[in-house]
C-alpha cells in the first residue's frame, strides 16, 4: 500500500463544498462530552478548508446505535463544542441524508460549517450501501477523509463515497500515514517494537509482520506468559493462550532465523489476585508458583527494556506491560513510557491503553507521534490493507 496520498492541501477548495469524514465518536453522558480530543484533532483540516474559501459538511458516527435513531447518541453536543472551538456557529442537520439535509447543504456558503447527524442512525452506513454513499456524496463537491480511527472499516462514509467524489486525505490521516508508514517501512534503525497487552491472539499478526521489519521485539504484558510457557517455564495461573503455544514456538524460531532479537521478561511482579491478593513480589521469569499470577514486568525487565528503547532509532509501542489500571501493577508500563520519552529517536505509540499510560504519566508531549486509531493502527502494524486508505488516490 502506498502511504502517500493526495492531500487536502492539493485540493481545489475555493467555492467548493467539502464532505469531511471526522472521528467525533467522543465519550458522551447525559449530553455532556467527557473528552473533546477527537474534536480538536479535526480543527486543523476544518480551518484550512475554510481559510481556502471552501465550506465544510462534517460527518461522523457516535456509539453503536445499530441503524436506529437513538437520541442519546445525537451529534448535537458535538456541533456546539465544535462551534466553541472554531469560534463560529456550526449548523446541525436534522439527519445525514434526506430533503432537509440536502436543502441545508445546498444553502451552505463558503466559510460555513454544517454537521450531519450520526451516520450510524442508518444501517446502510455500516453495510457500505452504494445508494447511501451516493446520497452522502450528492451533498458536496469533494470528499476529505480525516477519521483515522475508522479507516479499517469499509463503510459508506469511509470508503463508499470515494467512488462518487474526488477524494483526498486530511492532515490528521496524512500525519498518521507518515508516522506509522515511516516507522514500519523506512525506519531509522535500530527499529524496536514493544508489544504488550493481554492476549497473544490479538497480536499474532502484528508480531508476524514486524518480524520482517524490526531489529528487536520486546514482549511484555499478559501475552508474554504464553511465550514463557512455550519455553517450558512455570507461569502459575497467569494468562495463557493454550492453543497458541505451537505458534509462539514457531515465532521464536522465525525470529532466530531472521536474526531478530526477541526479548521476553526476565522477572515478573506476581500476586494471587489483581486486587486484594497476597502482597506482590518479584520472581525470576518462568518461576511463578501455583496459585500466583504475573501482573507486571519486574524491575530487571524494566531496566532491560528501557536500555533497548533508549538506544533505538525508531520505537513502536502497542499494549501495556501489565494490569496498569491497578497502581500496584502500573510500574512496568510507566517505565516503558519514561524510556520512550527519553529516547532520542522517533517514537510512535498506537493503541488506546499505551496512549492512556503515556497521558497518565504526563509524557505525551515527549512522544513523536501518538496514533488516534486503536484498531486502525493495529491493522496497519499487521500490514493489512485499510479500506479507508486504499480508496484514496496516491499522491
Amino acid at each position: 500500500m502506498n502511504y502517500v496520498k493526495k492531500s487536502v492541501a492539493d485540493a481545489p477548495l475555493r467555492g467548493k463544498k467539502v464532505l469531511l469524514r471526522c472521528d467525533f465518536n467522543v465519550p458522551l453522558k447525559n449530553g455532556v462530552i467527557g473528552d473533546d480530543t477527537r474534536i480538536r484533532a479535526a480543527l486543523e483540516t476544518i480551518r484550512f478548508i475554510l481559510r481556502e474559501g471552501g465550506s465544510v459538511i462534517a460527518c461522523s458516527h457516535l456509539g453503536r446505535p445499530k441503524g436506529q435513531v437513538v437520541p442519546e447518541m445525537s451529534l448535537k453536543p458535538v456541533a456546539e463544542r465544535l462551534g466553541e472551538l472554531l469560534g463560529l456557529p456550526v449548523q446541525m442537520a436534522p439527519d445525514c441524508v434526506g430533503a432537509g439535509t440536502e436543502a441545508m447543504a445546498k444553502a451552505l456558503q463558503p466559510g460555513q460549517v454544517l454537521l450531519l447527524e450520526n451516520l450510524r442512525f442508518h444501517k446502510e452506513e455500516e453495510k457500505n450501501d452504494p445508494d447511501f454513499a451516493k446520497a452522502l456524496a450528492s451533498l458536496a463537491d469533494l470528499y476529505v477523509s480525516d477519521a483515522f480511527g475508522t479507516v479499517h472499516r469499509a463503510h459508506a462514509s469511509t470508503a463508499g463515497v470515494a467512488d462518487y467524489l474526488p477524494a483526498y486525505c486530511g492532515f490528521l490521516i496524512a500525519a498518521e500515514l507518515k508516522a506509522l508508514g515511516g516507522a514500519v517501512e523506512d525506519p531509522v534503525r535500530p527499529l524496536v517494537a514493544v508489544l504488550g497487552g493481554a492476549k497473544v491472539a490479538d497480536k499474532l499478526a502484528v508480531i508476524d509482520h514486524l518480524l520482517d521489519k524490526a531489529d528487536t521485539l520486546l514482549i511484555g504484558g499478559g501475552m508474554s506468559y504464553t511465550f514463557t510457557k512455550a519455553l517450558g517455564g512455570q507461569i502459575g495461573s497467569s494468562l495463557l493462550d493454550e492453543e497458541k503455544l505451537d505458534y509462539v514456538r514457531k515465532m521464536m524460531d522465525k525470529a532466530k532465523a531472521k536474526g531478530v532479537k526477541l526479548l521476553l521478561p526476565v522477572d515478573s511482579l506476581i500476586s494471587t489476585a489483581i486486587s486484594g491478593g497476597e502482597e506482590p513480589r518479584v520472581v525470576p521469569d518462568g518461576q511463578i508458583p501455583d496459585g500466583w499470577m504475573g501482573l507486571d514486568i519486574g524491575p530487571e525487565t524494566r531496566k532491560l527494556f528501557a536500555s533497548e528503547i533508549e538506544k533505538a532509532g525508531t520505537v513502536i509501542w502497542n499494549g501495556p506491560m501489565g494490569v496498569f489500571e491497578e497502581p500496584a501493577f502500573a510500574g512496568g508500563t510507566m517505565a516503558v513510557a519514561a524510556a520512550m520519552a527519553a529516547c532520542k529517536g522517533t517514537t510512535v505509540i498506537g493503541g488506546g491503553d499505551s496512549v492512556s499510560a503515556v497521558q497518565k504519566a504526563g509524557l505525551a508531549d515527549k512522544i513523536s507521534h501518538i496514533s488516534t486509531g486503536g484498531g486502525a493502527s493495529l491493522e496497519f502494524l499487521e500490514g493489512k490493507e485499510l479500506p479507508g486508505i486504499a480508496c484514496l488516490p496516491d499522491a
